[in-house]
Formats: structure tokens, sequence, C-alpha cells
């Protein structure tokens, strides 16, 4: 089952208001994206907490209806 990229921006944007998401479908599939988020939330926190924090927002479905996902994470410069 694939997932939509306006459904993985929306459940991120749920979690990180002042986000900005960037999504991109790398294989067509609906299975495979990359994400690209900026959110101040990401302020002092080390790569792996921001990952993590993108992953719980993301409510159980990485594994699942989400087969892959390559993230960047950043705070606002």
């Amino acid at each position: 089952m694939a997932m939509d990229a306006a459904d993985i921006e929306r459940l991120i944007k749920e979690s990180f208001p002042d986000a900005q998401v960037r999504i991109e479908d790398l294989a067509g599939d609906g299975d495979h994206y990359a994400a690209h988020v900026v959110s101040a939330a990401f302020a002092g926190k080390t790569r792996v907490q921001q990952h993590k924090m993108v992953y719980d927002a993301l409510k159980g479905r990485m594994g699942g209806e989400l087969h892959a996902l390559a993230l960047q994470t950043s705070a606002p410069a």
C-alpha cells in the first residue's frame, strides 16, 4: 500500500506547523520518498533526534504504508 506525498507533508505539518516541507517521490512508486524538513523545533537537537521527531510525526507509517524516506532536517538559519 503506497502513501501519497501530500499525506506525508500533512502529517509532518501537523506535528511541526512552522515547518517548511519538500517531498520528492524518488521512484514514482509512492513507496520511496525524500523529505527536506526545516523547523524551529529542531534547534539544539542532534540529527538523530530530528529524524526521530519526523518518524514520530508519521505515526507508525514508516515500514508499512511508507517503505523508505530519505530525510534531511534542519533548524532555520
